[in-house]
């Protein structure tokens, strides 16, 4: 099946702009009854579950992405209307991070700071899940971590590229269609750290053209930029970094949950910069 875009399904273009206007509608509202001290709910969440002692872990390794141009987008029947034209970008060299922030790292964050804690951050056990992506973050909380760390959140066509390279591939690893031992997708909606998010150096031969892990599934990722539906018909080719303002922020890369069609390296998606869900965590840049 290699080179050939996932089908079989009716309408494969409108299937996927549903998903992403329902994704867009997943905002987690924290109800807290008058009697309880904020103070202390606060304190509750912020501390998951009893595990080993807190230590500091090494910084995460970086991929540098080389200097050039590739081709960001998509042309044909299967491209969403915000994903078209297929148009080539220069971007300067930058780094990445390798793999997607960890609960472990982000644990490290919460202690040095008075950031939120992550919603379902009460249900982690960084005994067992230190290596799991963070998910439950906003774009905020993302944003706020990175710069902690001397980084920033990539640009959306960074990620892209570092996602997909100068080939033009529909997945990180290739043309060929989602499978088992490439990603982590298709396990439905009921979330459970343990039993849904992968570890996230898993799934070696899913990686993409510069050795990134999961790029496709497991947790869909915050980037920089703001959606715009027009953007590519109108944005710069050099450098791109999104519309100046907006309403939502752009997520890609697909989770857990998604199906197949949904991982592709062009695929686009949005939510309201305030969205925490257990499908959304990210990674790093600079």
């Amino acid at each position: 099946m290699s080179g050939v875009r996932p089908t079989g399904f009716s309408s494969i273009a409108t299937l996927r702009s549903l998903h992403s206007a329902l994704l867009g509608c997943l905002l987690v509202i924290v109800l807290v009854s008058p009697a309880e001290s904020a103070g202390g709910l606060l304190e509750q969440l912020r501390k998951p579950r009893p595990g080993p002692e807190l230590q500091v872990r090494p910084e995460v390794v970086m991929i540098m992405i080389p200097e050039g141009a590739f081709r960001m987008g998509a042309d044909g029947t299967d491209a969403l209307e915000d994903e078209k034209p297929q148009h080539d970008v220069w971007l300067d060299r930058f780094e990445m991070d390798r793999d997607e922030v960890t609960t472990g790292h982000y644990a490290e964050f919460l202690a040095s700071t008075t950031r939120p804690a992550p919603w379902q951050w009460e249900s982690v056990d960084l005994s067992q899940h230190d290596d799991r992506p963070v998910i439950g973050v906003s774009w905020f909380d993302a944003e706020a971590y990175c710069r902690w760390r001397g980084k920033r959140l990539p640009t959306e066509a960074e990620w892209e590229k570092a996602a997909r390279g100068t080939d033009g591939r529909l997945f990180p690893w290739g043309n060929q269609n989602p499978r088992e031992a490439l990603a982590n997708f298709g396990l439905g909606a009921r979330f459970s750290y343990s039993q849904v998010l992968a570890p996230v150096e898993h799934y070696e031969p899913g990686r993409s053209p510069y050795g990134l892990y999961q790029m496709a599934g497991n947790a869909g990722e915050w980037v920089a930029d703001w959606y715009g539906s027009g953007y590519y018909e109108t944005g710069p080719r050099h450098n791109p970094s999104g519309p100046d303002a907006g309403s939502f922020r752009v997520v890609r890369g697909g989770s857990w949950s998604d199906l197949p069609k949904y991982l592709l390296t062009y695929g686009r998606f949005k939510l309201p910069p305030e969205t925490r869900n257990s499908y959304t965590g990210f990674r790093c840049a600079r």
